[in-house]
């Protein structure tokens, strides 16, 4: 269970031909965001050369599978099937596959041009909240039906050409498969098509996307599913075992989850530029806000994603003004304030937030006025009590409980300070670990696979990998806490609904 292996491909740097910046092609409108499918390839082929001459000995390689950014959608042409189960050994991959695709440039999850696209498939369903229920989140620019639905409304001919849709992760664990693999339930939750509950394409989806788009998609598969054995093309091009199996590939984001290990009621929380929140759930309930998808590792259960984008720039930005830039100030502020921070409550959004849709500085007192400025001190517990308080209500929103034994996984930039972990744990009332995540998707595919060897037998995923290096313990709740914050966690979110209330001058 320890990574003894690991390289990689920049696209910028190893492919300039293809002329992308970060990966993509940003197009004119500043809107849509490409990227080409035959540079994916070709990285492919160079990673495993590279793998090659580095001597790795591809015969003992019993399982693979893998992750794919999430929401991008490759179009394989009328045809190309054919072509993948009759790779040649003696060529790469992105020599055979060059007429294979009716689309070169495919859309990824940058991509937000398709907002007329979200706003016929919320029609077609009943609205926002009904589509959430179905599909487990509301329509977004960047899933995969809404983007399928502008390919075919502005490019009828490439979509009528197409015989097979792929999400990037099924893509890939296709070039390894040597035909068309299926999509899993776990990516599969994020393109606004799958029924999360009976983990079928929900049929009012489709007819409102794309016609004959069911048999595009082909029927989608429990995450941990074999697939099928690796292709003879990677037995004699590179020595791989004919008997080495290959798991359904997933998104990052649920690959990730695989890789920090989540169990039933524990979170992740990834403390960056924004912030996000893995949540393990076990009966969810989709809202307007955050992603439901179904759990990578136990087809029973879900997993769900929230994004707050005032996250490290926020906290960045309370540091400079109110702790003369210093994290060590910043501690000392935490350390020396009370929990609770004597009733006053703080909200920091100096850039759109979208958990909740609000902007603004609003801080109250313990009489719920509002005050125009705290000391720094103050400002400063504010600011971080604030962004947990938050994080813990919108949570609960869709369907989470902390359990007794819930677990919280901190990575990121802010993970390293003690006193924000600490905040943390006292606000959610759990242990705090902190957990090198360093490419977790990529350790979780890993994960995945061993599990993929082992899932016919009804073999647990945690029981697969407990052998695995452990998270170490950063933080445990405070005497009292719970009390504190129970009273608090209510007036927070009454004061959310009525700075939100105010900003659409709706009555409070």
């Amino acid at each position: 269970m320890n990574v003894f292996y690991e390289d990689s491909v920049h696209f910028d740097r190893d492919l300039p031909e293809f002329g992308t910046q970060g990966g993509v092609h940003v197009h004119q409108d500043g809107l849509t965001v490409t990227s080409p499918v035959l540079m994916w390839v070709q990285a492919l082929d160079i990673l495993l050369e590279k793998m090659r001459a580095s001597g790795f000995d591809f015969s003992r390689v019993l399982a693979l599978s893998g992750a794919g950014q999430q929401h991008g959608s490759i179009y394989w042409k009328a045809g190309a099937s054919r072509v993948l189960t009759s790779l040649s050994p003696d060529l790469p991959l992105h020599e055979q596959l060059q007429a294979c695709f009716s689309i070169h440039d495919c859309p990824v999850w940058m991509d937000s041009s398709t907002t007329a696209q979200c706003r016929q498939l919320e029609a077609a369903v009943g609205g926002a909240q009904a589509l959430s229920c179905l599909t487990g989140s509301r329509a977004y620019e960047r899933f995969t039906g809404n983007q399928i639905a502008k390919i075919y409304q502005q490019n009828p001919e490439a979509y009528s050409h197409t015989e097979r849709i792929s999400l990037v992760s099924s893509f890939a664990a296709s070039l390894f498969l040597g035909s068309y693999c299926p999509i899993d339930y776990s990516d599969g939750s994020g393109m606004n098509l799958l029924q999360i509950q009976d983990k079928v394409w929900a049929q009012a989806c489709l007819g409102a996307c794309a016609p004959h788009l069911e048999e595009k998609l082909g029927p989608p598969v429990p995450s941990c599913s074999v697939v099928g054995p690796v292709s003879s093309y990677y037995v004699q091009r590179y020595g791989f075992p004919s008997g080495c199996k290959v798991v359904a590939f997933t998104g990052d984001n649920p690959a990730s989850l695989a890789g920090m290990r989540l169990e039933e009621g524990d979170i992740a929380i990834s403390l960056g530029t924004s912030d996000t929140l893995f949540l393990w759930l076990q009966e969810p309930t989709p809202a307007l806000e955050g992603h439901i998808f179904c759990s990578p590792v136990d087809p029973r259960h879900y997993m769900a994603l929230l994004c707050f984008k005032n996250g490290s720039l926020m906290r960045e930005k309370i540091r400079d003004e109110s702790a003369s830039g210093s994290w060590s100030e910043f501690s000392k502020a935490l350390r020396s304030t009370e929990m609770g921070n004597g009733g006053n409550l703080g909200f920091y959004f100096d850039v759109k937030e979208i958990t909740p849709e609000m902007i603004g500085r609003h801080r109250f007192s313990p009489e719920n006025r509002e005050v125009p400025a705290f000391p720094a001190d103050v400002e400063i517990r504010a600011l971080i009590e604030g962004q947990f308080l938050a994080k813990r209500i919108h949570a609960e929103g869709l369907g989470y409980r902390v359990l007794p034994k819930t677990k919280i996984l901190a990575t990121g930039g802010a993970s390293h300070n003690g006193d924000i972990l600490q905040v943390l744990a006292d606000v959610f009332g759990a242990p705090v670990y902190v957990i090198d995540t360093a490419n977790s998707a990529c350790v979780g595919s890993a994960y995945r696979a061993f599990h993929g060897l082992a899932a016919g037998t009804g073999v647990p995923f945690s029981e697969v990998v407990k052998f695995a290096p452990s998270p170490r313990l950063a933080a445990t709740p405070s005497p009292g806490a719970a009390q504190v914050y129970a009273a608090l966690l209510p007036r927070y979110a009454q004061l959310e609904q009525r700075i939100l209330s105010q900003s659409q001058g709706l009555p409070e």
